[in-house]
């Protein structure tokens, strides 16, 4: 495991809290993968790979959401502050 992991995996673990965690490992993510919310106004929904938590870029988006909404995500899980389409742009990066 890099240390870009683990560094991305403490991040999350400060971010999101205890019954965050518990709801996110019982509706319906796959092992392996987390959700995330993204969007400016209305909030979707995307399942990603935990792998993309060591990319840069992804960092990034941890980095943003941790300086927006430290602990207190407002949808209850990880929420990315970022338009639906740059996420997207940067899952697809990721994802080839």
């Amino acid at each position: 495991m890099g240390i870009g992991l683990v560094h991305a995996k403490q991040k999350l673990r400060r971010t999101l809290s205890a019954r965050t965690r518990n709801t996110l490992a019982t509706s319906n993510v796959p092992k392996g993968h987390v959700a995330v919310y993204v969007g400016e106004d209305n909030k979707k929904r995307f399942v990603i790979p935990i792998s993309y938590l060591n990319h840069p870029l992804f960092q990034d988006l941890l980095d943003r959401a941790e300086e927006e909404f430290g602990f207190n995500h407002p949808m209850g899980g990880l929420t990315i502050p970022c338009s639906e389409e740059h996420f997207v742009r940067i899952t697809t990066i990721l994802n080839s």
